[in-house]
């Protein structure tokens, strides 16, 4: 049914942006998002990384999703974009060696992504491949701005550097002229100031993501968007049980009618048997016989006389 309605794709390229960003809104890939951010160098190619996987994963699953068997298309997804992650990584290896040693397992582990997954789950798997190629492009473009302004200001007030590494990403493909990247940290020390280092920790880490996802939420509440949610696991077995309305309100309506069916047969079945059983011990009972007439009083004097 997803199929014939109207498409905009220009909705679905930009919607990853802001209004269903899927770190800032919907809460999806903080651990890469956290691990990868450091700089912005890092983030911007965890995002590239992740953008390609996404939108090839989006194309083949929506190509096969009619052919993928409903109770078997978690571990298919998973095939599905393991494959893509290995090409990517093997490209990156080759290519970009020094990003691949600054991601270390989190490129790998682009394959559990929540983001891959759940696009795959809730667009990819009901829409047509042109669609969804768009949804993947526009989620990972919002997942690689999310991932740039983490890196820039963690990367800016931790280190006192911006952009830094960037020869070692683009390098082999651009001539920067020796560019390296903006360092402050000269300009730091005449002032008498140092970069605050926690921001390149894991605490800093977790304080720029609620800073920069609270600005997200405020900009989206001002520009009237509603609450982002991932939809689409109505297929999923737990959706009337585990505690999301929208979920239950898909699932129970269809299985509700087989159970309320059946109790009214069991219903009916019980009474007519208790009136049976009723019925049986509540049978006439045998007539007794008559009490004998007594014999009339005329008679009686009759026979005394003879």
């Amino acid at each position: 049914m997803a199929e014939t309605k109207k498409i905009s794709y220009g909705h679905e390229l930009t919607k990853g942006i802001l209004k269903e960003n899927p770190v800032l809104r919907l809460v999806l890939g903080t651990c890469p998002t956290l691990a990868t951010s450091t700089s912005v160098v890092n983030g911007v190619g965890m995002g590239i990384a992740a953008t390609i996987v996404l939108i090839c994963s989006n194309i083949a699953i929506s190509a096969l999703r009619k052919v993928i068997p409903s109770k078997a298309r978690i571990p298919a997804y998973i095939v599905i974009i393991a494959s893509f992650v290995t090409v990517v990584q093997m490209l990156v290896k080759a290519f970009v060696p020094a990003l691949d040693e600054s991601l270390g397992v989190f490129l790998p582990l682009i394959v559990v992504n929540c983001i891959i997954l759940g696009r795959a789950e809730a667009f990819a798997s009901k829409n047509p491949v042109l669609v969804s190629a768009v949804d993947g492009l526009g989620m990972g473009i919002g997942f690689t701005a999310a991932l740039f302004c983490m890196g820039a200001v963690r990367e800016i007030l931790g280190a006192g550097t911006f952009l830094s590494g960037i020869d070692t990403m683009i390098g082999g493909f651009v001539d920067l002229n020796g560019f390296t990247g903006f360092d402050f940290n000269e300009r730091l020390t005449h002032l008498g100031v140092a970069p605050m280092t926690i921001f390149i920790l894991p605490a800093g880490g977790f304080f720029t993501f609620g800073v920069i996802m609270a600005l997200a939420n405020k900009l989206a509440d001002k520009k009237g968007l509603q609450k982002a949610e991932l939809r689409g696991c109505e297929g999923c077995p737990h959706a009337a049980v585990c505690g999301r309305s929208d979920c239950a309100e898909q699932t129970a309506e269809k299985p509700a009618a087989k159970p309320a069916a059946a109790v009214k047969a069991a219903s009916t079945a019980a009474t007519t048997a208790a009136t049976t059983a009723a019925a049986t011990q509540k049978a006439p009972e045998t007539a007794k016989p008559a009490p004998a007439t007594p014999p009339a009083a005329g008679n009686g004097k009759e026979a005394d006389a003879q």
